[in-house]
């Protein structure tokens, strides 16, 4: 039985510290969105490679609000360096839905925990979707890669491929969090999740 459900000092570190891993994962499985078409797939490789971190997070860190604290960092850097608020506004929605999701669960179900890190990892196809909802300020943002990049992210991210991207995600999120089970088995058991 937990202590304390606040988070306290020693969490929020843990949070940062696990931010700093995940960026690290994230922007390394990025660098396949340098070919267009790789794009597409990113999020669902990214949530195949995170798994292993985000289950470990959850894993250590089990009071509430941890994993949307955790969630919203990445987007409000991005958002810092230059993507529009689409990103960080609609990636809430998916922290906030897998912060619920996992407290369903009691913060120690392998099950709830598995499908929250699969809603949680769909929020990063928000970068996509700003070619939808932010078009003008998306493409500006792109023009760092050329002229060729940004005709071929318009020819591609379109609406159903978008769709297609968050499915993906959640898919690979699925796959990471079992990979993530068999990575993090004594971890899962000492930290009491079945």
């Amino acid at each position: 039985m937990q202590k304390s459900k606040k988070l306290s000092i020693k969490d929020l570190v843990t949070i940062g510290v696990f931010v700093v891993i995940y960026f690290v994962v994230m922007f390394s499985v990025g660098m396949m969105g340098v070919v267009p078409i790789l794009y597409l797939i990113y999020p669902t490789v990214l949530g195949i490679v995170s798994g292993v971190v985000v289950m470990l997070f959850m894993a250590k860190v089990q009071k509430p609000w941890a994993l949307f604290i955790f969630g919203m960092i990445s987007p409000l850097i991005m958002f810092a360096m230059g993507h529009t608020y689409i990103l960080p506004l609609c990636s809430s929605i998916f922290f906030i839905i897998a912060e619920l999701i996992r407290r369903t669960g009691g913060y120690n179900s392998f099950k709830a925990n598995s499908l929250s890190f699969a809603i949680f990892n769909m929020w990063i196809c928000n970068a996509q979707l700003q070619m939808l909802l932010a078009r003008e300020e998306y493409i500006n943002m792109s023009q760092m890669m050329g002229e060729d990049y940004v005709m071929a992210l318009e020819k591609l991210l379109i609406p159903r491929n978008i769709a297609l991207v968050y499915l993906g995600a959640f898919v690979g999120g699925l796959i990471g969090a079992q990979i993530g089970r068999l990575f993090l088995k004594k971890h899962f058991e000492k930290a009491g999740i079945v």
